[in-house]
């Protein structure tokens, strides 16, 4: 990293100022534009969601209906892991000015696509762009801020969620329903000019190639795609039993581990200790939060007879949680990364509880509101803390590596346990009457989230 180009306030260079806020004239315009990526990364996310099945029956495309989600995410993993090894190579400005630009076509195709393959096309452009911007902005957080101030960067990308999350669907909508589907992709354009030009001054003062020369990790991007494949695999296997199935099973395993040695720090299946449990911890939570969430609507509306509406809002409450949360762990400077990981796993599992415990008819189906909303603020300052633990202990020349690894842990443990999660409670019981299965797939959560936390306490 060139030291000299870099602003006063870096990890080699500690802040005159500690307590200067990250709105400071100092940090303003990376700490905006970096604000306004993950706020309209977030609007897209929840935006697509809402309007998709229109844009589906608008193009005929009812059948690549759920392709639209499977290549983004492909596309992402992709994304995630060429930005990180860019980052550590080149330094973060390469990967920023690429993504950006890409996640900008992705929607402006997207928002003109005249059939359902162009917009396939599109989604996977998007993804590329989007599974490439988060890496160089965490690498940009530990250039610009000094280390005192990254917990409240990274508790401030968490917040930026919350308007979208809040919001999202509803304008999407209602830009699907008064205006038209095509404009939830190219009313987002001109907000990623927005960003480009706050972060441009910045970028260019402290992007600079990385010092040192990074560990060699030759078959990333290959790993990355099949890993992306092996889980399509494991999943399709568990939700259709078979010989062939089995097979298909086994294969994908053997290759998802593959992959997983070349994509993750090494130790990281074992639970190492440093940065390899931190990883491993990410995913985990990652895969026990949202599996348990995609079962909460479903329990809600068949168990209890809730509306789609009412059903929805524990759902709005975990988000709030999360931004709550991810402000707490910027304060509580006497506690460790691994303590903090430690009590989100609880408060995640006191959730996961929560969930179970509303499966019956009988119970009060409204206790989820207080109990999912303590599961956001379990994510909030577990996810973040994650985040902040990993870059404290890496190298100027692992950082882009290392935070890939983040994100390829939560995309992957998110696809596996909710894939494995729906095949288990449909074998335990059905959609028409899930109680049973979900009171299994709750225990079985509870078990890994109380690993989870074991893990991350004794395994420093």
């Amino acid at each position: 990293m060139s030291a000299s180009s870099d602003p006063p306030a870096t990890e080699e260079t500690p802040n005159p100022r500690p307590r200067e806020s990250l709105w400071s004239r100092r940090y303003r315009s990376f700490t905006s534009g970096m604000v306004i990526v993950v706020t309209l990364v977030a609007f897209e996310a929840m935006g697509v969601a809402t309007a998709l099945p229109t844009i589906a029956s608008s193009l005929d495309g009812q059948r690549w209906y759920s392709w639209s989600f499977t290549l983004f995410m492909a596309a992402s993993a992709v994304g995630t892991v060429f930005a990180g090894r860019v980052s550590d190579r080149r330094g973060p400005v390469l990967p920023l000015l690429v993504s950006l630009p890409l996640f900008a076509l992705g929607l402006v195709v997207a928002g003109t696509a005249p059939n359902m393959a162009v917009l396939l096309v599109a989604r996977a452009v998007q993804g590329l762009g989007g599974g490439s911007v988060a890496v160089p902005l965490y690498v940009l957080i530990a250039r610009v801020y000094p280390e005192s101030h990254r917990p409240r960067a990274f508790g401030l990308m968490s917040a930026a969620w919350v308007l979208p999350s809040l919001l999202g669907p509803a304008v999407s909508g209602t830009v699907t329903e008064y205006l038209h589907w095509r404009w939830v992709f190219l009313g987002l354009v001109p907000l990623v000019s927005l960003a480009a030009v706050f972060l441009a001054s910045t970028v260019l003062r402290s992007g600079g190639v990385t010092s040192g020369q990074p560990a060699g990790r030759p078959g990333l991007v290959p790993a990355a795609l099949g890993a992306g494949a092996a889980t399509v695999g494991v999943n399709w296997a568990a939700q259709h039993p078979g010989v062939p199935s089995l097979v298909l099973g086994v294969v994908s395993v053997v290759l998802l581990w593959r992959c997983f040695l070349v994509l993750l720090p090494r130790g990281t299946l074992r639970a190492r200790g440093g940065i390899p449990v931190l990883v491993l911890a990410r995913g985990l939570l990652a895969g026990v939060f949202f599996t348990a969430e995609a079962f909460v609507p479903l329990v809600l509306t068949v168990v209890h007879g809730y509306s789609p509406a009412l059903a929805g809002i524990p759902l709005t409450l975990a988000s709030l949680g999360w931004s709550l949360g991810a402000w707490l762990q910027s304060r509580w400077e006497g506690l460790s990364r691994h303590t903090l990981i430690s009590r989100g796993f609880l408060l995640v599992t006191a959730g996961v509880f929560g969930v179970g415990a509303i499966a019956p008819a009988w119970s009060p189906g409204w206790t989820i509101l207080f109990l999912w909303s303590l599961a956001g603020a379990g994510m909030g300052i577990a996810v973040t803390s994650t985040a902040v633990g990993v870059l404290d202990r890496s190298e100027t020349t692992e950082r882009g590596f290392n935070s890939a690894a983040l994100q390829i842990s939560d995309m992957l443990g998110q696809a596996l346990l909710i894939g494995l999660g729906g095949a288990l409670v449909n074998l335990v019981s059905d959609t028409r009457e899930p109680t049973s299965g979900v009171l299994v797939l709750a225990a079985v959560l509870i078990a890994v989230g109380l690993s989870g936390a074991h893990l991350v306490t004794s395994r420093r």
